[in-house]
């Protein structure tokens, strides 16, 4: 996982290859403890087609406030810039991979 500062984020949704699936989260936020594992399992799951990050809201106010992330865990993917995907809520494996899929393929 990486955790780019807020230039290097916008260009890395705008120039990535591949799909970005954003984990918008706080170190405080039961549901997002729940969804992390999930992620990482997708991550490995995906390696090659998606590039995983993990957004500390508390730490990266400004990227949480550019996509008005208002409850977390917020997880969204973007490709060349635009948002495709935004999911609010601790999504299990099945639910999340699901989501994933309907943008992936």
């Amino acid at each position: 996982f990486m955790s780019p500062l807020p230039t290097s984020f916008e260009e890395l949704i705008n120039t990535s290859e591949q799909p970005v699936l954003v984990d918008f989260y706080a170190d405080w936020c039961g549901p997002c403890k729940m969804v992390s594992p999930v992620i990482a399992r997708l991550a490995g799951e995906y390696k090659g087609r998606l590039v995983t990050v993990k957004i500390n809201t508390e730490k990266k106010p400004v990227i949480a406030g550019r996509y008005a992330i208002q409850s977390i865990p917020t997880i969204m993917l973007f490709h060349r810039g635009q948002p495709l995907m935004r999911l609010q809520g601790a999504y299990p494996y099945d639910a999340l991979k699901g989501e994933l899929e309907k943008h992936l393929s």
